[in-house]
């Protein structure tokens, strides 16, 4: 079936860590299968998942054009005749929702969703051959992985928990026993009456999951949980050579920024999980009563609030959920703005189904069981909703769990004390709604402030703010339009929503046939009775900075220093990514500049150029003058 993908746009398309693009058309013309679909096909399914459109060609300049396939019942019957040969492939994770054609620029193209393999799969691979055949996604190439990588796959695939092997020849003599004493105290302080209280070590090591015997074999030992839970930092590194646990503090909210107090694996302490909990547990919990307003129960202060349950939470997770045989550190870290956690190892479930609950993998269940049974870490599956929960009571921006594969495969989970709601935009909102900001939800609270200090907003921007299921999420947009409380504008997937208290430009308003904004009572106002002209810009009352159109309106003064800014792009035909995007944020400060003059200080194509301000605008590093119109040619951008 055709249908049309209106919200594929060919100007701001990007080849990425989930999305391929080939060109598909074959010797003849008419279309065939890419030999190299199978590796996208390979890498998206061992990392995250993507998105493969065949008909599409890359030119030069990074964009991209619709040529389409003349003959797609022929390239989707390799595609199901390849997907389906296990010599090629070994497994299928398609089905009729994967694959469709759509019609783009009108041409024809092919879109393929390939999901992510679950851990039972992985890897995906080629030709019968995981070692030399499975590919991961890298950016936006597809990477052959090494044969650790491989390895780490197949051991996942086949163990439930990664933490029960016996190790042969490792006993008492491995372990830290005075973090087996403070182990047994706390047990026995929380369960008095248990009969485990009566074991010598080695039975309450087993008991708990620390120590195993083989039948078969006839030997007993530490179980690989009962070396990392109480081992010495020594003998972990016998099993686990890249095993690694950091704590930093760092006084200013910066990623770079030199730590203040650190715990690492310093030869001073034993090294083992249960130590580094219990000593980083109090450095993340300390002076946070100064942040974090107390709650009475009765006369009494209660000292644990939600936050102080969200650490322990994430910080159980971290550990017990680490793949102790990559490369990547445990690593946690506090900053006056959040707390951070990373774990070696990719999520054995995707995230969104985490973030739901009551669905876990667990990586190590004999670590997750030990650390239950003294109090800590939530039943399976309801940790990483719990967090969510508890910091959704707040105004804060909502938790952030992510993976990446670069350098090393890691999970990282971001607790960020941001306050999401500035005070100035709860005031704005109050004055401007009265009694009905009395009744507002917080997530409908959250919508509407987001649209205040953003202008416009669409369903995509707010379902990345607010953890609510699509459909959810739609329906608050539509109650809130009903109410009077948003306006919309365009429709289907290019809706977006603005404050229906607040005038929204567009370009027709500046540059329309009567060279200004129309003026009517209870309509816009411009200033001086129109549009004033500023150093050959034009201020309007409704922007907060004036728009200059073109270069050769600017006065000398201004045009000499956009022109030095420029100076890079100018006179080179190719610099980075990362200098233009620097270059143009240095040039839309403090002013609002069009797309034509843009085009000409860093002379570049203007399709080319619009592509990258779209990016830097869904990064929230540039702004639009007219929202309601995003891909007007006269749009103009300012840096926020």
């Amino acid at each position: 079936m055709t249908m049309d993908m209106t919200h594929l746009d060919l100007a701001i398309l990007t080849e990425g860590i989930d999305i391929e693009c080939k060109l598909a058309i074959g010797q003849d013309g008419n279309g065939t299968l890419p030999k190299d679909f199978w590796e996208s096909y390979s890498a998206f399914a061992n990392t995250f998942g993507g998105d493969i459109y065949l008909g599409i060609k890359e030119l030069k300049n990074h964009q991209f054009e619709a040529i389409g396939i003349n003959n797609t019942e022929k390239v989707l019957s390799e595609l199901w005749t390849g997907v389906n040969n296990e010599e090629l492939i070994s497994c299928n994770l398609l089905n009729d929702d994967s694959v469709r054609i759509i019609t783009v620029d009108n041409a024809q193209i092919i879109h393929v969703h390939v999901p992510r393999a679950s851990r039972t799969l992985k890897p995906v691979y080629r030709r019968n051959n995981p070692m030399t055949g499975s590919y991961q996604r890298q950016n936006s190439s597809d990477i052959l992985c090494d044969a650790e990588t491989v390895k780490r796959m197949l051991a996942e695939q086949v163990d439930n928990s990664r933490d029960d092997q016996l190790l042969a020849n490792f006993n008492l003599g491995d372990l830290d026993l005075d973090s087996l004493k403070a182990y047994r105290q706390i047990y026995a302080n929380l369960h008095p009456d248990n009969a485990r209280n009566q074991y010598d070590d080695i039975a309450f090591l087993t008991s708990i999951g620390a120590w195993k015997r083989d039948r078969q074999l006839n030997i007993e030992a530490l179980t690989t949980a009962g070396l990392l839970m109480f081992g010495k930092m020594i003998s972990i590194q016998d099993v686990f050579p890249n095993f690694m646990l950091d704590y930093q503090e760092r006084e200013h909210a910066k990623a770079e920024q030199r730590w203040s107090d650190r715990l690492t694996l310093d030869g001073s302490w034993s090294g083992n999980l249960f130590d580094f909990y219990y000593k980083v547990i109090r450095k993340l919990t300390t002076d946070l009563d100064i942040k974090i307003p107390f709650k009475l129960e009765g006369d009494l202060r209660q000292e644990n609030t939600f936050v102080h349950d969200a650490l322990r939470e994430a910080l159980v997770n971290t550990l017990v959920h680490a793949d102790f045989t990559g490369r990547a550190s445990i690593f946690v870290v506090k900053r006056p703005d959040m707390f951070g956690f990373r774990n070696p190892g990719l999520m054995r479930i995707p995230i969104e189904q985490a973030i739901s609950g009551y669905e876990s993998d667990c990586r190590n269940r004999k670590l997750h069981q030990m650390f239950h049974f003294i109090g800590l870490g939530e039943r399976a599956g309801s940790g990483i909703p719990n967090i969510f929960e508890w910091w959704h009571s707040t105004s804060w921006k909502a938790p952030y769990l992510h993976e990446k594969t670069i350098p090393y495969e890691q999970t990282l989970f971001e607790l960020r004390m941001v306050d999401l709601i500035p005070q100035e935009i709860k005031d704005e909102l109050q004055i401007h709604l009265g009694e009905k900001y009395n009744s507002l939800t917080p997530e409908e609270l959250l919508i509407l402030a987001t649209a205040s200090s953003e202008t416009s907003i669409s369903h995509a921007r707010i379902n990345g703010i607010i953890s609510e299921h699509s459909h959810d999420l739609s329906v608050i947009l539509h109650k809130l339009t009903n109410d009077g409380l948003l306006k919309s504008n365009g429709y289907g997937q290019g809706m977006t929503y603005h404050l229906a208290y607040k005038i929204l430009l567009s370009s027709d308003d500046v540059f329309g046939d009567s060279g200004g904004l129309e003026v009517s009572s209870g309509g816009l106002e411009v200033s001086s009775g129109g549009l004033e002209v500023s150093s050959g810009g034009l201020v309007i009352e409704e922007l907060k900075y004036p728009i200059f159109s073109t270069l050769k309106e600017l006065d000398l003064q201004l045009k000499q220093q956009l022109e030095e800014i420029a100076l890079q792009p100018r006179t080179k035909k190719q610099i980075s990514v990362e200098n233009m995007h620097e270059i143009l944020i240095s040039l839309c400060q403090n002013r609002y500049l069009t797309l034509k003059l843009l085009s000409e200080i860093v002379d570049r194509n203007e399709d080319y150029l619009r592509r990258t301000l779209n990016d830097l605008c869904r990064k929230k590093q540039l702004t639009r003058a007219f929202p309601k119109n995003p891909n007007d040619p006269r749009q103009a951008y300012t840096a926020i």
